[in-house]
């Protein structure tokens, strides 16, 4: 099926009027849409819209503002399924537009942010008191868990987590260490503290500090 449609300069001006003019059998396709009950609703009306503004011979020429009205639909919404039909086709006006590009993949699933929590309740590197974001996001490009991550994805992710930001206190001591754990982790402007819950016989539990 060729569908009909052109975009003329109106009186010499930049507007673009999008001029529907459908074949009979193309009528008939988008009849049969209407009366077909699986069709959903927005594809009965982009349906409608064409058939009601149809510039052809079997068409009613109806303006955007009348389309809009007998439709229930806004004229921009009109304006833009006549566009869609003179540049992607019928199919392409009856449906959704279609994505240019695939919607971004999350860059970090639970295994990756599994594998970043244990990063930051370990040790720091060498050289360096306690983690930073920096430091986490470098590392999970470092072991080819990522390809690249942004510090506000890392802080995201630690965020969900048990691993909860606190606000650093202005000098504070360093937490005195302990048998179950190592130094904690900061940013330049907050420290991040993993807590962990165990649980003992008698049912009572403790948190530790992990780093």
């Amino acid at each position: 099926m060729t569908t009909s449609g052109t975009a003329r300069t109106r009186c010499g001006n930049l507007k673009l009027k999008y001029v529907v003019r459908l074949s009979a059998d193309e009528r008939q396709v988008l009849e049969e849409v209407l009366r077909k009950g699986k069709a959903s609703a927005q594809r009965r009306q982009h349906a409608q819209i064409l058939l009601k503004v149809d510039e052809g011979p079997l068409g009613p020429a109806w303006t955007n503002d009348r389309t809009a009205d007998s439709v229930g639909v806004s004229a921009q919404t009109v304006i833009n399924v006549r566009r869609r039909l003179v540049e992607g086709g019928c199919e392409a006006a009856l449906g959704r537009k279609q994505q240019v590009r695939p919607s971004r993949s999350l860059v970090l699933d639970g295994e990756k942010e599994a594998r970043l929590i244990a990063l930051a309740c370990g040790k720091p590197p060498a050289g360096h008191a306690r983690w930073t974001l920096r430091l986490l996001a470098d590392r999970l490009v470092e072991l080819r868990i990522v390809e690249g991550v942004s510090l506000e994805t890392v802080r995201r992710s630690l965020k969900k987590t048990n691993c909860s930001p606190t606000a650093a206190r202005p000098g504070a001591s360093p937490p005195r260490p302990t048998p179950s754990s190592s130094a904690p982790w900061r940013t330049s402007s907050r420290s991040i503290t993993c807590r962990t819950t165990r649980t003992s016989r008698s049912s009572a539990s403790t948190s530790g500090r992990c780093s």
